[in-house]
């Protein structure tokens, strides 16, 4: 531990976080579930807010992933996702649903528009997506750019490389 300069819980909880809030909307993977967690714990962000159907620490399927990130990353749960954003909204968050849709910025174009910024990241469910109801509310759109086949990918990997991406814009 101390050869990797890693925090125990108590310091890493005293840092100052990124003013990032992931956002999980009706994710049905505990693995998925858990490894945001662990990608969460890894960028220092502020937390994340599981809402719908999503699970919630403590789970045995979560910890095989999280590998005790849920113990580090703080974390909240709302049965709506819109009820959730609302309140991000309120506290100056700028709600960034992450999907494919029309108008949406691709990510290595993507701008923070002040600095520091206060944003919220949508990801939505495995099959679904970020639900509509849910992308009616948001101010801007995330796209992953891509160029397989498949144009999609597992939502923790969306997430990890969003959050990197974004990570980078905060230090630049």
């Amino acid at each position: 531990m101390d050869e990797l300069s890693r925090k125990s819980i108590d310091d890493f909880k005293k840092l100052d976080k990124l003013p990032i809030v992931v956002v999980l909307d009706n994710i049905r993977s505990l693995h998925n579930i858990g490894s945001v967690f662990r990608t969460a714990d890894a960028f220092a962000i502020e937390k994340i807010v599981l809402c719908g159907i999503t699970a919630q620490p403590p789970h045995r399927e979560i910890q095989k992933t999280a590998l005790g990130a849920t113990e580090s990353v703080a974390w909240e749960y709302a049965e709506s996702c819109i009820m959730a954003i609302e309140q991000l909204r309120k506290s100056n968050y700028r709600i960034c649903g992450v999907e494919q849709v029309a108008g949406s910025i691709m990510l290595d174009k993507f701008q923070l528009e002040t600095s520091p910024m206060e944003i919220a990241l949508v990801f939505g469910n495995e099959v679904k997506g970020v639900a509509q109801e849910v992308l009616d509310v948001c101010d801007d759109f995330i796209e992953i750019p891509q160029n397989g086949t498949k144009h999609s990918l597992n939502v923790s990997v969306s997430v990890g490389v969003v959050l990197w991406e974004i990570v980078k814009k905060f230090s630049a």
